[in-house]
């Protein structure tokens, strides 16, 4: 389980993540929904503990993140597809993941059959394209075969085939009992992927239900997101996400 008490981050006075607190449980696949800008990156790198939060803390089963003793082995993240050396093979790059982790290396070859790199696993990383890179970091984030994963945005660069397959994987992991909290600013994709939500719109809370419950009384569910996320007032430059 994901746990945030009161998170909240600041860069100079502006306010990037605002008092948050949510608990994101496993078993559904939680999507972490907001408009460009509204924190949601900046979230998980709290979680991650990549970024420091300036009051409250995030927890993962019940610790902190830098707490853990194998964190591989508990939370599998994709923050940045981009997070690799442009001239390893993607086995090598996982291979020096697994190993730098005390995972066992046969997992190297399980998850790019996984993601569906088998047959690409030996190319150069820095020669696949965006929607391979995507796997490469579904791959990264699958190798310690962790309860826990935390993805931002990872539909991007996905062809349909793609996403189909993002979003029935997702549902099973989550079926299989783990944590999936996965971030997006595409609520008709939540919708086919996600059965819990959690809105947030300048750094804030705004609502924390399920699908239905979100569209309940409105003609759409793009439109209740509308509504909902036109409450809170947009960064003017932050460049926070």
């Amino acid at each position: 389980m994901i746990e945030l008490r009161e998170l909240t981050k600041r860069y100079g006075g502006r306010v990037a993540v605002d008092a948050l607190s949510v608990q994101v449980r496993p078993g559904v696949v939680t999507g972490f929904l907001g408009p460009n800008g509204s924190g949601k990156s900046t979230t998980m790198r709290m979680i991650l503990g990549l970024d420091a939060p300036d009051h409250g803390e995030a927890l993962i089963d019940g610790v902190r993140y830098a707490q853990l003793t194998r964190p591989l082995r508990t939370v599998g993240a994709l923050l940045d597809a981009g997070a690799f050396h442009p001239g390893r093979s993607g086995r090598a790059h996982l291979a020096a993941l697994a190993a730098s982790n005390d995972i066992p290396a046969a997992r190297v070859g399980e998850v790019l059959r996984v993601v569906g790199l088998s047959g690409a696993g030996d190319r150069r990383a820095g020669t696949y394209s965006l929607g391979m890179r995507q796997r490469l970091g579904v791959a990264v984030a699958l190798l310690g075969d962790p309860g826990v994963l935390l993805l931002d945005e990872p539909v991007n660069g996905l062809d349909p085939e793609g996403i189909r397959w993002i979003r029935d994987l997702l549902r099973g992991l989550a079926a299989e009992g783990r944590t999936v909290f996965v971030s997006s600013h595409l609520i008709a994709e939540m919708a086919l992927t996600a059965e819990r939500l959690v809105v947030i719109g300048q750094g804030r809370l705004l609502a924390e239900t399920t699908v239905a419950g979100l569209a309940a009384g409105h003609d759409s569910l793009e439109d209740a997101f509308f509504r909902l996320t036109s409450q809170a007032t947009d960064y003017r430059g932050t460049g926070v996400s």
